[in-house]
């Protein structure tokens, strides 16, 4: 796994929610493998591969979109990523740190973010 691959679920909110999430993250990650479409589905994922800004604090979006409502999102991926992903997020979203769990090589966070 690189530095920089990262896997975002997010559940909470529809669609319009979801997308925004991740497009915050896309100034730090780079474009995802796709954006979350299914305006049905109740949960969404989307994984980031690299590329993107390679600087370390990233940069959230000016003006970052609104939620709707409240998402609960879960990025996984190398303890790297997971810290630059939870950096971005708070600083772009209203946010509370939910935990994380630590593997030997890969590290998962979950974050509610607050409208």
């Amino acid at each position: 796994m690189s530095g920089t691959q990262l896997t975002v679920t997010l559940s909470g909110g529809g669609a319009d929610d979801a997308r925004a999430v991740v497009r915050a993250l896309e100034g730090t990650f780079g474009a995802p493998d796709e954006l979350p479409a299914d305006e049905n589905a109740t949960v969404h994922m989307a994984t980031f591969d690299g590329g993107g800004d390679a600087s370390p604090a990233g940069s959230a979006r000016a003006g970052a979109e609104r939620l709707s409502a409240p998402v609960t999102v879960t990025v996984q991926g190398t303890p790297e990523a997971v810290r630059r992903a939870s950096d971005t997020l708070t600083r772009a979203f209203t946010s509370r740190d939910d935990g994380a769990a630590s593997g030997d090589q890969e590290q998962e966070r979950q974050l509610l973010l607050v409208p």
